[in-house]
């Protein structure tokens, strides 16, 4: 899945409880909002939150369903419609609901929505959005799982605008994304991207970084790994994660589910 890598300076905000919406109890105190969309959550909160999105790739899918297994860690896995279709995902996509993780959409056809360069410059409109996502959840509907039980939609490259959130929300889901300032969306870079590559070892190293800098820690971080990447990357972060588990639950946090924000189990 090709993921474009770049910087745009954006309006974050951090909600006040009074300024909660009834009818949208994930924006809690402190959480982070960004054009409307759920990027981080509880910033008092010890609390991480582990997604991972697919789309072209299920090389890691294997190591990171027995890594979750093994260090009794719940997790978030959006996927695109055509990663669902496909039959080789099948088995993988099965395990992931036996085990209680989090299954939803990602776009069915990996749309770039708005300019990199102008993100108010819309490259799709309202139809064809919501075509797409209608047919991801379509797919989702195969495995058993409606809309209902999978509200939380995270945009394809990860990339929106307000324009997007207002669709998502007059959909009736939720738009969320990753936190950032760890790096860790960028494991999907390849050696021959030069600058833009970092090598898992820089990213390990730069979550850790990011942990004793902040703030706030990584309270309610939404930290995204990616659940396969192209064969040019050797370098594989979903092999670290075992690792990186371990370092944040010593530094005192916990993995929990973006479904408790809004009153699922």
């Amino acid at each position: 899945m090709l993921v474009l890598f770049v910087f745009v300076t954006i309006t974050t905000t951090f909600l006040p409880a009074a300024a909660q919406k009834q009818d949208q109890p994930y924006l809690s105190k402190n959480a982070v909002i960004r054009y409307d969309g759920l990027e981080r959550a509880d910033t008092t909160q010890p609390i991480i939150y582990l997604v991972f999105t697919g789309g072209d790739y299920n090389d890691g899918g294997k190591t990171v369903l027995k890594t979750l297994k093994k260090k009794k860690a719940i997790a978030h896995f959006f996927f695109t419609g055509d990663f669902y279709r496909d039959r080789s995902n099948k088995s993988l996509i099965k395990k992931l609901i036996k085990h209680d993780h989090y299954l939803g959409p990602h776009s069915d056809k990996h749309l770039l929505y708005a300019s990199w360069n102008d993100r108010d410059s819309m490259f799709i409109t309202k139809d064809s959005f919501i075509i797409d996502l209608s047919n991801n959840y379509k797919e989702l509907k195969r495995f058993g799982i409606s809309q209902k039980e999978a509200p939380f939609f995270m945009p394809p490259y990860e990339w929106y605008n307000q324009q997007i959130s207002n669709w998502t929300t007059e959909y009736g889901s939720i738009l969320v994304n990753y936190s950032p300032g760890t790096s860790s969306n960028a494991d999907y870079t390849t050696p021959d991207m030069g600058d833009r590559y970092l090598s898992s070892d820089y990213i390990f190293e730069n979550i850790l970084r990011f942990e004793s800098t902040s703030s706030c820690g990584m309270n309610g971080f939404i930290l995204l790994v990616h659940i396969g990447t192209h064969p040019a990357r050797k370098d594989k972060f979903y092999a670290r994660l075992p690792a990186l588990i371990d370092e944040l639950r010593l530094r005192g946090y916990r993995f929990g589910s973006l479904q408790k924000l809004i009153g699922h189990s």
